[in-house]
């Protein structure tokens, strides 16, 4: 009878035990994916975001469901809305109480994340720096091939002497009425599409299809959220744009993830800085994710850019230390920063796309690079150097 009581007692006391570390376990792991969702620099504050297929949105209405902003997104056959949250918003239940609704990945739910330009390193004054064509030479064919080079950044100065006679389409998707700035974008357009008489892009005569999503933050700067980006990358696949250049980085999103499964979908190849957070900084996002091509930089000798981050998801490299680039509202200067190595690494496989249509771009561009640092792909510089004369 004791013994039974005592093996009683044991099992009730391991169980427990077993609870317990279940219990801590499962908070670790929660704790770790809303690590970004409890920076309140990284979330527009008071608002949460839905987004699915039309039909979706009808059995989420019959429930009661009430959405605040709804927007269609067309090119991947989905609706965005956007939700006011009140004091008491808890994230977690939310998205549980919309998959009891709908059922499990018909819906994404998440917070309206924050991204920034991930504080490139500029010299403001100096115009000592290496051009794009110097730092990598496209083959001739570049400036011939009809290229379509979408990119996902700031507002172009499309009145810069660089850039004025280039082949751009613009459109903003930061908030109405937000103070729009250009230094970014123009700098990124100018590496790709520049076409002055003594700075030249590397592709200058491409289509280039520039989606504006930063707005001027009087606390955090240059920022674009999650509802800019999911907009701008819907209306560059309706574009028919080949390639997208993101040179922006930040927080995981659900909804982010899922429009770029949606564009690899519709054959549009996505490339991203890896981030400018340092060696031990955790991945950043855009780039993070499988579906993209994780791009950092490096110096006319091949080191890898100081301040880039590291990490098993980059898959190349490209210059993108030092690099002239237009100004906007006038001249040049010289910056560095993974942003202004994915232009290099994007006019790449545009180029690709349009001579071997219907191969897998990146495995010709990991084929044909240059390799860095240890012998194979690494944490610093991935599969190696973009070489595009030589794929």
């Amino acid at each position: 009878m004791e013994a039974g009581l005592e093996s009683g007692l044991e099992e009730t006391v391991a169980d427990a035990a077993e609870e317990k570390l279940e219990s801590e376990i499962d908070e670790i792991l929660e704790r770790i994916e809303s690590d970004f969702e409890v920076d309140e620099g990284r979330i527009q504050k008071g608002q949460w975001l839905v987004m699915a297929e039309p039909e979706v949105f009808e059995q989420l209405a019959k429930e009661g469901y009430l959405f605040d902003t709804v927007t269609e997104l067309p090119g991947m056959g989905l609706r965005l809305a956007e939700v006011a949250a009140p004091s008491s918003f808890d994230i977690s239940a939310v998205r549980q109480g919309v998959v009891d609704v709908v059922g499990s990945d018909r819906a994404e739910v998440d917070l309206n994340h924050i991204y920034t330009a991930g504080n490139p390193d500029s010299s403001a004054e100096s115009d000592q720096g290496v051009q794009p064509r110097v730092a990598m030479p496209l083959p001739a064919d570049a400036d011939q091939l009809p290229l379509r080079i979408g990119m996902i950044d700031s507002q172009v100065d499309v009145t810069h002497p660089a850039l004025r006679s280039a082949h751009i389409s613009s459109k903003s998707f930061a908030p109405a009425g937000s103070v729009l700035p250009e230094f970014h974008g123009t700098a990124v357009a100018s590496i790709i599409a520049a076409s002055d008489t003594d700075f030249r892009g590397l592709a200058p005569n491409a289509e280039l299809y520039a989606a504006a999503v930063f707005e001027q933050d009087a606390v955090r700067g240059e920022i674009a959220s999650t509802v800019s980006l999911v907009r701008a990358l819907d209306w560059l696949i309706s574009s028919g744009v080949d390639v997208v250049n993101i040179s922006l980085a930040g927080p995981p999103n659900r909804l982010l993830e899922t429009a770029l499964k949606r564009a690899a979908e519709h054959d549009v190849m996505i490339l991203a800085a890896a981030g400018n957070g340092g060696p031990v900084a955790q991945p950043m996002y855009p780039a993070a994710y499988d579906s993209v091509v994780a791009v950092t930089a490096v110096d006319a000798a091949g080191q890898v850019f100081r301040l880039a981050n590291r990490g098993k998801y980059l898959d190349l490299s490209a210059p993108g230390v030092g690099m002239l680039h237009a100004r906007a509202g006038g001249g040049y200067t010289a910056s560095s920063g993974t942003s202004f190595a994915v232009p290099f690494a994007a006019t790449a496989a545009a180029r690709l796309r349009q001579l071997q249509p219907g191969q897998d771009v990146l495995k010709l561009l990991i084929e044909s690079a240059k390799d860095l640092g240890p012998p194979g792909r690494d944490d610093i510089y991935g599969y190696g150097l973009v070489r595009p004369a030589n794929s």
